[in-house]
């Protein structure tokens, strides 16, 4: 492939509100998912395209708190050049690209890459370079089929089964339309800007004749420019038959989690833990920072994440879970589907507990004043004293739990 880019939309902190308590103290492209930041697998995949040399990240975040990110990620991806750019305002999912442009356009780009950061994906990206090639529109589409009663939730398309160009687009619409629906994968052709460019011409005449609610700058990708690129039938899509995920809720991330460790262990990864005979017992996909101490008579998986430093004491019981740093288990306590945050502090023969989550979770935390059944998080420097029970509970940060609590969210 010709010199081409990536560019990843991160939005910014006032976005990260579902993904609360986490993303009070991570935003959420940073929050460790198998072992590795959310933003890590989208730069994992993207470094494996031939020909793509630049990576830029745009979002509404100060610099600062990408600055030790990127600096690490040179590090582990040595070849991509990968830089943050900082919008001035919100200008919406398209807004920032097209501010932006020249940064993407500088060095003979001839296609690029936007990807959105709240998904969790194989990132078959080279076969959509491959379809891209064959039909030349100016943008290919990555999409995957969901059950038909989820399919409203997102945007969904309508494809020419051969051609597999798209003859209609709806971003969430009110009625079922598909159960085809957009990734948030998008590989565009520069041309892209003559369309970004059209978009703003018409929203400036629209707001010297009428009220406007937005911003003139803003841009939004799914309803500005997808909708006019299939209605002059510039628009691709590539399907997908593998994994994908959204990550819009604290929830989502144990799915996302364990997507990921499954696609790790189907490809035969060292990171992951294997069993041995002074080592705990591994059930499935499980990851264990090098710096974590886990008592060989503790039992972990599948789908579990142990993050640095982490303290697993004697008989410990965790699945379908996330440990964050430096978090200590005391013995014989049990921990199912739950995220526990930084610092926090697990009794012994305590239980953590949150239920399994759904294929595609509901994103209210509360139904008729009661919680609703999700996963249990446990917000940075929790303490939950031993011989409690802890079930389907969101806890905000540096709370002590001395009795046992069951539905709520403990502020």
């Amino acid at each position: 492939m010709s010199e081409s880019k990536a560019v990843i939309l991160v939005g910014g902190p006032s976005r990260g509100t579902r993904f609360r308590p986490l993303s009070l103290n991570c935003p959420k492209p940073l929050f460790p998912v198998a072992g590795r930041p959310v933003i890590s697998h989208h730069l994992d995949a993207l470094s494996k395209v031939k020909g793509l040399k630049e990576v830029l990240i745009i979002g509404l975040f100060e610099d600062k708190v990408f600055a030790p990110y990127i600096d690490n990620a040179a590090l582990e991806f040595p070849h991509l050049n990968i830089r943050y750019l900082h919008e001035y305002q919100a200008l919406g999912t398209a807004g920032g690209i097209y501010h932006f442009r020249d940064e993407i356009l500088r060095g003979h780009t001839k296609q690029f890459f936007v990807m959105h950061i709240d998904i969790a994906c194989s990132f078959p990206l080279n076969e959509m370079i491959d379809a891209h090639m064959k039909h030349r529109g100016i943008c290919t589409m990555l999409g995957t089929k969901v059950p038909a009663s989820e399919a409203t939730k997102y945007g969904c398309l309508v494809a020419n089964a051969e051609t597999n160009q798209v003859l209609h687009y709806v971003e969430k619409p009110d009625t079922f339309i598909s159960d085809l629906i957009s990734c948030g994968v998008f590989l565009f052709d520069i041309s892209v800007f003559g369309e970004m460019k059209k978009a703003l011409e018409k929203k400036e005449g629209q707001g010297q004749s009428e009220f406007v609610s937005s911003s003139v700058d803003e841009l939004r990708l799914e309803q500005d420019i997808l909708r006019p690129l299939t209605e002059n039938s510039n628009l691709y899509v590539y399907v997908t038959q593998q994994f994908w995920r959204q990550v819009k809720t604290a929830g989502s991330a144990i799915s996302a989690n364990a997507l990921y460790l499954e696609a790790a262990a189907r490809e035969g990864s060292e990171q992951l833990a294997k069993n041995s005979p002074d080592g705990p017992e591994i059930i499935g996909a499980v990851y264990i920072h090098p710096s974590a101490h886990v008592d060989p008579t503790a039992k972990l998986g599948p789908n579990v994440s142990i993050g640095p430093r982490v303290n697993v004491m004697a008989g410990v019981r965790i699945k379908d879970s996330i440990l964050l740093d430096n978090v200590h288990v005391g013995k014989a306590s049990c921990i199912l589907h739950s995220i526990i945050g930084w610092n926090s502090r697990i009794g012994s023969w305590a239980r953590v507990e949150g239920c399994p989550v759904q294929e595609e979770e509901d994103t209210s935390m509360m139904r008729n004043g009661v919680k609703s059944q999700s996963i249990t998080i446990l917000g940075k420097d929790v303490a939950v004293m031993d011989e409690t029970i802890i079930r389907n509970c969101i806890v905000l940060p540096h709370k002590e739990l001395k009795s046992c609590y069951h539905n709520e969210i403990l502020m």
